[in-house]
């Protein structure tokens, strides 16, 4: 038995915060469990310290990123536009492509050790995935993936039909994950066409809102996604709220 393993996973809102402040403290906490992780190579087994594990939710004001194997023209504005539409840009260090963030998307960074769980990037980028889809049934959105694709998918079976709800992109290093996922509840999603989402041409992108044809309580659907989080990981979810 490791004695060392900690399912315990601080949650902290972060609310509505400018990417690039979410982005910092999350590589603060990224670097953290890194550093215990290479304090540990040094000590015996029986004198290692437990790592951390940290899942953040955030809104961002609208903002664009691109991932470091991403394309610049799947970004259709020139840099100077983005003032007129009150948007930022980034390029950072995640994996995927072009994506956006702004209010009414919940965003989730879990900045966890899989080591604590399992050391399985595949089955930890389909279990961010499950999380979602399990959130979706619980509106009655039936919701799934695409072959080849990463993120959930409306009218997933429907070929050029199947609408993105929510993107995922996440940088792992030692088996500690940051960045993660975005699933559209209620956002602008006229914001989606200055881009080329995630490079892919031929599919749409959809909200929660958009499907059901209604508004839905964004904190509502961040809780239910918790849960689901914590059921697939077996975490020992912990309600931190906020920053330390």
């Amino acid at each position: 038995m490791n004695f060392h393993i900690n399912k315990k996973t601080n949650v902290i809102d972060l609310g509505l915060i400018d990417y690039k402040e979410a982005w910092d403290y999350q590589a603060s906490l990224f670097d953290k469990i890194l550093a215990v992780k290479a304090l540990n190579r040094s000590l015996p087994e029986q004198e290692h310290q437990t790592t951390e594990n940290f899942l953040l939710f955030c809104q961002h004001p609208h903002v664009y990123t691109l991932g470091k194997s991403g394309k610049e023209n799947n970004f259709l504005l020139k840099q100077e536009d983005l003032t007129a539409i009150d948007a930022t840009y980034y390029h950072i260090n995640r994996g995927g492509d072009i994506t956006y963030h702004g209010p009414g998307q919940i965003v989730g960074y879990p900045v966890i050790d899989l080591e604590n769980f399992f050391t399985d990037i595949h089955q930890y980028m389909r279990f961010l995935e499950e999380a979602v889809i399990l959130t979706l049934k619980d509106y009655g959105i039936e919701a799934g993936r695409v072959k080849g694709l990463t993120g959930v998918w409306v009218d997933f079976e429907k070929g050029n039909q199947a609408r993105k709800i929510c993107a995922l992109g996440v940088k792992m290093s030692r088996w500690v994950a940051m960045h993660g996922f975005a699933l559209n509840v209620n956002p602008d999603l006229s914001y989606f066409s200055h881009i080329i989402p995630c490079g892919i041409t031929d599919k749409a992108v959809t909200s929660l809102q958009q499907e059901l044809g209604r508004s839905v309580d964004v904190l509502e659907v961040q809780q239910r996604l918790q849960g689901h989080l914590a059921q697939l990981f077996e975490m020992d979810m912990v309600e931190n709220g906020v920053r330390s």
